[in-house]
This record gives structure tokens, sequence and C-alpha cells, in this order.
């Protein structure tokens, strides 16, 4: 199999993952605390798996390292790749080329969350689940509104939501170390 072919099929698999595990997150969240924002738990929620799913590819695909480090690339791109996606949409729903203004607004706020997860999940390191926990109970507090009376932490271990990713991201390993083939 060519590097581009394990690059296409190893970040169609990853990415994947990612959308479904954002979805777990999101769709758990929302239903259990109350006066969430649903683009905030959404943005933040894409960013943090993303940025965990990029450094899982990075360590499962470490035997060639311009493989993992594209498909990295491209994880770590998935949030504004989707809100591209979800601005075309809604462009071609209304023939209104003004959502492309309101986009950058978006890119600019997309970057700093992306920059704050990648500075919290180092490249080349795969997230654990003891160091997912840490980084999770940030999520949290970003995602969660002011003034709840439980904690973030407290929140966290109730919804059990870092064996999702946890799941999730020993998934993208394997899949990297296997070599990112269907197994024929």
């Amino acid at each position: 199999m060519s590097s581009a072919d394990r690059i296409a099929r190893f970040t169609a698999f990853a990415t994947l993952g990612a959308m479904n595990t954002t979805q777990e997150l999101a769709r758990e969240l929302l239903s259990s605390v109350d006066g969430a924002d649903p683009e905030v738990v959404a943005e933040e929620s894409l960013c943090l798996v993303a940025t965990a799913t990029a450094r899982a590819a990075e360590v499962g695909l470490q035997d060639v390292p311009s493989v993992g480090q594209a498909a990295a690339e491209a994880l770590l791109a998935l949030p504004f790749t989707y809100r591209d996606y979800l601005v075309g949409g809604a462009m071609i729903a209304s023939q209104n080329a003004a959502y492309m203004d309101a986009n950058e607004e978006v890119y600019q706020r997309l970057q700093r969350k992306q920059a704050f997860y990648g500075a919290h999940l180092p490249s080349g390191r795969f997230p654990g689940p003891r160091a997912l926990t840490d980084k999770m109970e940030l999520w949290m507090g970003r995602v969660s509104p002011p003034g709840l009376p439980v904690m973030p932490a407290e929140r966290l271990a109730d919804l059990g939501l870092v064996d999702t990713v946890v799941t999730h991201l020993k998934l993208v390993l394997a899949f990297g170390r296997r070599g990112g083939t269907d197994g024929r």
C-alpha cells in the first residue's frame, strides 16, 4: 500500500471515529447539563477530540513518521473542515455568500480552542486515561455554564465520557499500528 493510500485510509478511519466520538460527547453533555450552549459544546468537543485523535495518529503511525504527520495535520484541521462543510451547506441552502464573512471570526475562535488543546495534549504522546481525564476536566469546565452546583471533575466522572474518548483513541492507535489497512 502506498503512503498516499495509507494516509487516506487511516485519515478516513480516524475522521469517522472522531466525528462519532464528538457527537457522543456532545449528545451526552447536552442532555445532562442544563444551560450548556450547543455551539460551544460542539466546537470545544470537536477541537478536543480532533487534537487527541491527531496525537493517537502520531503514535500509531510512528513507524512511518511522514504518514503519521500527514494524518495528524488532516485530523487537526477537522474542526475547520467541518465548519467549511456546514457553511457550504448553508450557502447552498440560502444562496447567500454572507456566511463567509462570519466564518473568519469562527476560524479565529477555533484556532484559539485548537491551540488550547494542542498545548495540553503534546505532540507525539498518546493521551492515556489519566492524562485524558485531566484534560477533559478542563474541557468540561469550558463547556459547562457558570454556577453549576457540581465541579467539572465530578460531572465528568458521573457521565463516564473519558472512557468514550479512550476507546476511540485506542481504536485509532491500533488501526495505525496495524498499518491502516482494511485487513486484506
